[in-house]
């Protein structure tokens, strides 16, 4: 059996074949550093908007791989480490009838 760990600070509910699984955080939460780099500008209605590039930088909070182990994080932590395939995302979310996210049918590799 897989142990699956939630680097993210909120529970993960999967639902799945109409069954609900939910996953507590883990208590530790994974981070991505990001820098914002402008490069370049455009002009809107005669203002000069800032283009930028985000840059990742270093990951705290993600151990390293374990056997039979996947850690779930989010999208800015996992694109931070696109090699780690023991590293998930959720995918294809539901939302409430006012546009909150209330689960995931799916993980996902970014």
């Amino acid at each position: 059996m897989t142990k699956i760990v939630n680097l993210t600070p909120h529970a993960i509910n999967l639902l799945v074949d109409d069954k609900e699984i939910v996953i507590p955080p883990s208590g530790t939460v994974a981070r991505a550093a990001t820098e914002r780099r402008q490069i370049d500008t455009i002009k809107i209605n005669g203002v000069d908007v800032p283009v930028n590039n985000t840059v990742f930088g270093d990951v705290t909070g993600l151990p390293d791989p374990e056997p039979n182990t996947i850690f779930i994080v989010s999208m800015l932590v996992a694109n931070a480490v696109p090699h780690r395939d023991d590293v998930f995302i959720v995918d294809d979310t539901v939302r409430d009838d006012e546009g909150r996210i209330v689960g995931a049918k799916a993980l996902a590799h970014v």
